[in-house]
């Protein structure tokens, strides 16, 4: 089995979206009045090489972001508070052909969750199984989906995800799991925080674990001093999550692979577990 990070294009945001200023309703309005920005963050999305099928975790985005039209101009985030940087040859489609996958060939998608960074190419894999957290899917498409950052009006047509059916399980704080792999070396886990009804994918290799992390955190350093985003809409459930995942790890060896982190990708090369000092 081999895990692939796949970078999307590159994102800035307002560091108060990086760290959480502020409590409640005032972490989101603190996003708009910041005046400075992060450095352009890879948009990564993650491509597992497994014997029961190829699988993808994330999306990316889609090169249609350099549009004029393709975020809503009423949308006071979207307007002042991101930037996108996303060329053709950046989306996952010619990015997975380059490892000489072709994209009929994923199985099966999987979605930490909806914002349109993870799940901006879609369009790539028509064929292919879409997993979701249900109540994400639910909440991303409603009619209050567009207030709160979601753009289902540029999912595809067809799309018909496979809604994700967690069992109770034990994996020390993580209470709940979902096989993607009938080996059980991939599997799906609630981190609620970023989203409501975030998820991400824990992958198994020998005596080592892999979390491919979606936006738990913006950094490896935040997880660490359990800094929460400024985007999560309940900063206690997000701190939540985040001390599940330092008390699965000093535990078990992981490897820590949040979507923004510029170290990622080196960390997933080289092996780099989380050290809890």
């Amino acid at each position: 089995m081999n895990i692939y990070a796949v970078q999307t294009g590159t994102v800035a945001i307002k560091n108060n979206q990086r760290i959480g200023q502020g409590s409640g309703i005032i972490r989101q309005v603190n996003i708009l009045l910041d005046n400075s920005w992060t450095e352009f963050l890879p948009i990564y999305a993650w491509v597992i090489e497994h014997p029961e099928g190829i699988l993808v975790v994330d999306t990316g985005e889609s090169a249609k972001v350099l549009q004029p039209d393709y975020f809503p101009k009423w949308h006071p985030y979207f307007r002042s508070a991101v930037k996108m940087n996303v060329l053709p040859e950046d989306e996952i489609g010619p990015q997975i052909r380059a490892l000489g996958i072709k994209p009929p060939d994923v199985k099966k998608v999987i979605l930490t969750h909806f914002h349109t960074d993870h799940a901006g190419g879609l369009a790539h894999f028509p064929s292919s199984e879409i997993l979701v957290s249900e109540e994400e899917y639910r909440t991303a498409k409603s009619f209050g989906g567009p207030l709160t950052g979601y753009l289902p009006q540029h999912w595809p047509n067809w799309f018909t995800p496979t809604p994700i059916r967690f069992e109770k399980t034990a994996l020390r704080a993580f209470k709940y799991t979902y096989p993607v792999t009938t080996s059980g070396d991939v599997m799906v886990i609630p981190t609620p925080g970023h989203t409501a009804a975030h998820i991400s994918v824990l992958v198994k290799q020998e005596d080592c674990y892999y979390l491919l992390a979606g936006d738990t955190t913006y950094s490896q350093q935040a997880l660490i001093g359990r800094k929460v985003d400024g985007i999560s809409p309940n900063a206690q459930v997000a701190l939540h999550t985040i001390d599940n995942i330092l008390d699965f790890a000093k535990n078990n060896q992981l490897v820590y692979l949040p979507t923004h982190d510029p170290q990622a990708a080196t960390r997933l090369k080289e092996r780099q577990t989380l050290v809890i000092g």
